[in-house]
């Protein structure tokens, strides 16, 4: 799993739908107002991780962050407003991120990021999984694999088995991480929301992002016990408690009686 890049899009709001605030008796309740949750100001984001580790070529600690970019696009304010004048440039989120959208921030950010920041001892053959959403870029697109031989890395674009949201980092539990880190922030601008998102990403530890690898690994092995299904829990395995006694596992194993199971499945 060291050379598999998890890729995925998120939401990321202004302001929760909902607040829950403790108030003295003689304070006034919060006024917030806005037509509906519809009309909350949102961005999507584009994350991109990798499992973290030791970089020996650099001598540095390769923390698997990637990257995380907005969908945003600059335009020229039409009038003049309390906040700027016009035709100054204000940040806007694009909010429907098509299949070509989707292709050329992978191919102009994420493939640069992965380039500049991947440990070379891991080897030049990289794997960037995504989900089966409709926008998202086929293997087999043309302008992808020409873009994917970039800086001596040979980087191959795979989709994710269908229906199984526990199978990508991001969705097993690194976005909700993320997402309470940004809702300390109160955000009242789209720029400000951009630096609370990326703020939040930054602050993240390697720690937490390892232990939904090794989180991913035991999914992995519910799924083999279920033979492809996803009728399970995700399992837990004490992993604070583990990395203080210094006993935590680089990889969860898997008996070997399992495999030979879901081999045996897998030829019938």
């Amino acid at each position: 799993m060291f050379n598999v890049v998890h890729v995925d899009e998120k939401w990321f709001y202004m302001t929760k739908e909902s607040e829950r605030y403790y108030l003295h008796l003689e304070e006034e309740q919060p006024l917030r107002t806005c037509k509906s949750k519809k009309f909350i100001a949102k961005v999507m984001f584009l994350v991109a991780i990798a499992r973290p580790r030791f970089d020996c070529s650099y001598y540095r600690e390769f923390d698997g962050k990637i990257g995380i970019f907005p969908f945003v696009l600059k335009e020229p304010a039409k009038r003049n407003s309390k906040n700027r004048i016009a035709d100054a440039l204000e940040t806007k989120s694009i909010l429907s991120v098509t299949k070509g959208v989707y292709r050329i921030c992978l191919i102009e950010k994420v493939l640069p990021a992965i380039c500049s920041k991947w440990p070379r001892e891991n080897g030049t053959e990289i794997f960037i999984q995504q989900d089966n959403a409709k926008p998202h870029t086929n293997p087999m697109d043309s302008k992808f694999i020409e873009a994917d031989w970039m800086d001596g890395f040979d980087i191959h674009l795979v989709f994710q088995p269908p229906n199984s949201p526990d199978m990508n980092v991001l969705d097993l539990g690194y976005f909700r991480a993320i997402q309470s880190l940004q809702h300390q922030e109160a955000p009242k601008t789209i720029d400000e929301l951009l630096l609370a998102v990326e703020k939040s990403f930054d602050q993240l530890s390697t720690e937490s992002l390892n232990n939904v690898f090794l989180t991913l690994q035991s999914c992995m092995v519910e799924v083999m016990k279920n033979l492809g299904g996803n009728n399970y829990k995700v399992p837990h395995i004490g992993k604070h408690r583990l990395m203080k006694d210094g006993s935590l596992p680089l990889q969860i194993e898997c008996e070997q009686e399992l495999v030979n199971q879901v081999r045996s499945h897998t030829q019938a």
